[in-house]
């Protein structure tokens, strides 16, 4: 018995160990574990042990029992910009001294991010960030509620196990996964700084600072505008706006207000739908004012590709606006499903890739609009695809709306005088992601990807649908940071 726990033990260091010196510049390497050869498939490994329930820190047990203790890190305890920053500082040193163990080991480095969306988004973001020269991919685990990074990927969207098979089951789908690139998306709110009172985008609620979807661009920023508030923000899945925001933000005061009835991730489904009904979003046409609908609350302009602006005509009846960047909303609905052959012909579109530089403008009427993605082939209005979108608010039409930057909604103030509120969402960059074979992201490299699409469903794009909503988090960012390349690394604390 004690033979073959010996053999196990070797077979995961010699897959996915990192030796301690090479995570911490203070190590010893004589104390370190002898490894024969590089690991085949090193891994970094962040939890957030906030997750799930108790099952975050259940993971975060099983992960350390197996692996390296110090490559597996809990994000409530340190942050993955610091983690990041520390290790690919100590690499560069290991290579400047000839270390061709640290070399190998660089270029096959993976992340393993197991958490919520909000928490697979921060790492993202850091990542972009820190515009490493050989960025490593990321694989995330489905610890949150919506999970829609995750179930993008493969890696599916209920709570994975969290007993030593289970986790074992999930290092070798990363060892045998494949690599692909994500599409990110800047978006940039600029108002003028109001006569009274104040129209600064309020932070969603219950994330700590470095998690907020908008920061206040400095003055010396090139963005900024003398006499304007700007701020700045990114997203990797989706930006919102109208009444699936609306509920969203509903569920998260009370969420707030009661914390104890929401550990249970059906409880929390079923709360979303309680409160579609209660905000009206199931009977939108009867409950809530025109004003409300996206037409009457801000002109939208598109740019596609890299070209002029243009005016977006968005049917007056539509109430909620989505902006897609993944194939998965609201826990692993399509709204834009697979346009046929004669829709792409007729109106340029194309199958939702994630990495072609397009994001997916979708709208819906309502909620029962939305239950149309319930069934085969379902998908919201097609409003557009486009390398840049713009809202613009005008003085008039309400005082306020509701957003939401990948699951995590706020209220937004709107002009109280003569002035506008802008909106801008653009594509920024892509970062590196591990995938399944047979996950639903398709690249627009992939040849396998381009299936024939010519199955989607009859109805005209004005009868068409999207969501309800569901829970996730935000765009998370480290301060931006790179290597000089004049700088002698070795002398750097």
């Amino acid at each position: 018995m004690a033979t073959s726990e010996s053999n196990f033990n070797e077979d995961i260091k010699k897959d996915f160990y990192i030796p301690t010196y090479i995570l911490s510049e203070d190590a010893s390497r004589s104390d370190d574990v002898k490894l024969p050869d590089v690991p085949t498939c090193p891994v970094l490994v962040f939890i957030n042990s906030k997750s799930g329930g108790q099952l975050g820190g259940d993971l975060l047990n099983t992960y350390q029992s197996l692996l390296n203790k110090d490559q597996v890190f809990d994000l409530g305890k340190e942050t993955p910009d610091s983690v990041l920053r520390r290790l690919y500082l100590n690499l560069e040193k290991l290579k400047s001294n000839g270390d061709k163990f640290a070399v190998k080991l660089e270029e096959r480095l993976r992340i393993i991010v197991a958490g919520g969306d909000g928490t697979a988004g921060w790492l993202l973001g850091v990542v972009s960030d820190l515009k490493l020269s050989q960025p490593p991919p990321i694989a995330t685990v489905p610890l949150g509620t919506g999970n829609n990074l995750p179930f993008s990927f493969g890696w599916g969207k209920k709570n994975p196990g969290t007993d030593q098979n289970s986790v074992i089951s999930f290092l070798k789908k990363v060892m045998d996964a494949k690599e692909m690139k994500i599409d990110s998306w800047h978006i940039l709110m600029r108002m003028r700084a109001p006569k009274e009172g104040c129209c600064d985008p309020i932070a969603p609620l219950e994330l700590p600072h470095s998690l907020h979807a908008f920061h206040r661009v400095a003055p010396s920023d090139d963005l900024n505008v003398e006499g304007c508030h700007t701020f700045r923000g990114g997203f990797w899945n989706y930006f919102s706006m109208g009444m699936d925001a609306q509920v969203s933000y509903a569920f998260h005061s009370e969420r707030k207000m009661h914390p104890e009835k929401f550990k249970n991730q059906l409880v929390n489904q079923s709360t979303y739908a309680r409160l579609g009904c209660t905000q009206g979003w199931f009977f939108a046409s009867l409950v809530h004012p025109s004003s409300r609908n996206i037409a009457q609350l801000a002109k939208v302009k598109i740019m596609k590709k890299h070209g002029e602006w243009q005016d977006l005509d968005i049917p007056p009846s539509i109430r909620s606006i989505v902006c897609l960047n993944l194939p998965s909303f609201s826990g692993g609905l399509n709204p834009w499903g697979t346009p046929n052959s004669n829709k792409r012909r007729d109106r340029d579109l194309t199958p939702p890739y994630v990495d072609d530089g397009l994001i997916e403008v979708v709208g819906f009427r309502n909620a029962w609009h939305g239950m149309v993605l319930l069934a085969p082939n379902g998908h919201g209005t097609r409003l557009a695809q486009a390398h840049r979108i713009r809202f613009e608010f005008h003085k008039g039409a309400a005082d306020h709306t509701f957003m939401r930057i990948d699951g995590e909604p706020w209220k937004q103030p709107l002009p109280v005088d003569d002035d506008t509120v802008v909106v801008e969402i653009a594509h920024l960059g892509q970062v590196k992601m591990l995938a399944t074979h047979d996950c639903r992201s398709k690249s627009v490299h992939d040849p396998s990807g381009h299936v024939n699409h010519d199955c989607d469903d009859g109805d005209s794009d004005g009868e068409e649908d999207d969501s309800v909503v569901e829970e996730q988090r935000k765009f998370g960012a480290a301060d931006t940071f790179k290597i000089p390349e004049e700088v002698d690394i070795s002398h750097i604390s």
